[in-house]
C-alpha cells in the first residue's frame, strides 16, 4: 500500500480524503493542518495532526500532498517538504513554474526524494494535450479556454485580500473567440479577447469595496490582462448561488500537413467538470502513485506530467495495459 498524506485540509485536501478510497493501492494515513486539530472535521475517521508534528513521520508517510494555494503556501511549502517526503502540489501559477521547479528541484534532489510539481487539469492533462498536438502538427496553432467555471487558485488569491471575507471567481471564455478557432480561423488573440473574469466577494465589516475591486482588477498573473467584472454580495447569497466548484475548458491545436499545406486539422480535447477540486485530486492521484513508483526506482528530483511515463499512472502490470488500453 502506498501510505499518503495531506497538508492542508482545503477543497483539494478533502478531494484527496474522498479519492483515496478509490484507489485500492493507497491509505491515508495521516492528515496535517496549521488549525487547531480538535476543530478539524474530517470525512473519515483519519487522524490529524498539527503541521508542526509533521516531521515525526518521515519514513512512514510515502507521498505527501502539499495542499495549499499557489498565491503564497505552494512556493514555500513545496520545496520545505520535499526535504522530508516525495510530495506532489497543484501550483497553478503558469507565469511562475520554471522558478517553482528550480526551487523544488534543489531540494528533492539534495534529499533525494521525488517530487512532482503542477499537476492537475491545467496545468496538468490540459499540459499533456497540448505537448502531443504540437507534436503532431508541428506547423500550427494553440489556443486553450478554461470555463466555464470556478478558478481555484484565483479564488483562493482574492480571499488573501485585505478586507475580503470570501469570495468565488469565474472563468468565462469568449464564445466568439473559441467559434473562430473550431472553425479553423486561426484568429490572433489577446489574452483579454479569450476570456473574462466574474467575481463575487463578501467583504469584511468596515472594508473599503472600491480599494479591494482596485486590487482585483489590478493583480498581476490573474487579473490585470483581463476583463474582470466584481460584485460584492453578503455571505448568505454567496453561499446560496455559488456553492458548487464547476469548471472545464478546452484545448485546441489547429494546423496543416501536405505539400501545400493544404490540409487542414483541428485537434480540440475538452473537460466539463460538475467539480473542479474532485477531478483535480483524481488526476494527482495517479500520479502520486508514479512519484511512489520512480522514487523506488531512484528517479528523485522535480518533475512536471511531461516526465512521467503513462505507466507509471495506473494500479495494473503493463501486460494488462497492452491487452486492455493499447
Amino acid at each position: 500500500m502506498i501510505r499518503i498524506g495531506i497538508i492542508g485540509y482545503g477543497n483539494i485536501g478533502r478531494g484527496v480524503e474522498v479519492n483515496v478510497q478509490e484507489n485500492p493501492d493507497m491509505e491515508l494515513v495521516a492528515i496535517f493542518t496549521r488549525r487547531d486539530p480538535a476543530t478539524l472535521k474530517t470525512m473519515g475517521k483519519c487522524p490529524v495532526y498539527s503541521v508542526n508534528e509533521v516531521e515525526n513521520w518521515v519514513g512512514k508517510i510515502d507521498v505527501m500532498f502539499v495542499a495549499g494555494g499557489s498565491a503564497t503556501d505552494l512556493p514555500e511549502q513545496t520545496p520545505k517538504y520535499a526535504k522530508l517526503f516525495n510530495v506532489i502540489d497543484t501550483f497553478d501559477t503558469h507565469a511562475n513554474i520554471p522558478q517553482h521547479f528550480a526551487n523544488v528541484d534543489a531540494a528533492a534532489k539534495e534529499s533525494g526524494h521525488t517530487a512532482i510539481i503542477s499537476c492537475g487539469w491545467d496545468p496538468g492533462m490540459f499540459s499533456i494535450a497540448r505537448l502531443y498536438a504540437n507534436a503532431i502538427l508541428p506547423n500550427g496553432n494553440d489556443y486553450t479556454f478554461w470555463g466555464k467555471g470556478v478558478s481555484q487558485g484565483h479564488s483562493d488569491a482574492i480571499r488573501r485580500i485585505e478586507g475580503v471575507a470570501d469570495a468565488k471567481q469565474y472563468t468565462i471564455p469568449v464564445d466568439a473567440a473559441m467559434e473562430a478557432v473550431r472553425a479553423g480561423e486561426n484568429p490572433e488573440l489577446s489574452t483579454r479577447q479569450k476570456h473574462t473574469r466574474e467575481c463575487f466577494v463578501v467583504l469584511k465589516e468596515g472594508a473599503d469595496p472600491a480599494k479591494v475591486e482596485e486590487e482585483i482588477v489590478t493583480m498581476p498573473n490573474y487579473f490585470s490582462d483581463y476583463d474582470t467584472t466584481v460584485h460584492f454580495i453578503s455571505q448568505e447569497e454567496l453561499d446560496r448561488d455559488h456553492s458548487g466548484i464547476p469548471h472545464g475548458g478546452f484545448v485546441f491545436r489547429t494546423g496543416s500537413t501536405g505539400v501545400d499545406h493544404e490540409n487542414k486539422h483541428v485537434i480540440e480535447y475538452s473537460l466539463k467538470l460538475d467539480s473542479n477540486p474532485q477531478f483535480t485530486t483524481s488526476v494527482i492521484m495517479a500520479f502520486a502513485r508514479a512519484a511512489y513508483k520512480m522514487n523506488a526506482a531512484g528517479d528523485t528530483g522535480c518533475k512536471t506530467v511531461f516526465d512521467i511515463a503513462p505507466k507509471y499512472l495506473l494500479p495494473v502490470d503493463e501486460d494488462y495495459m497492452r491487452a486492455h488500453l493499447l
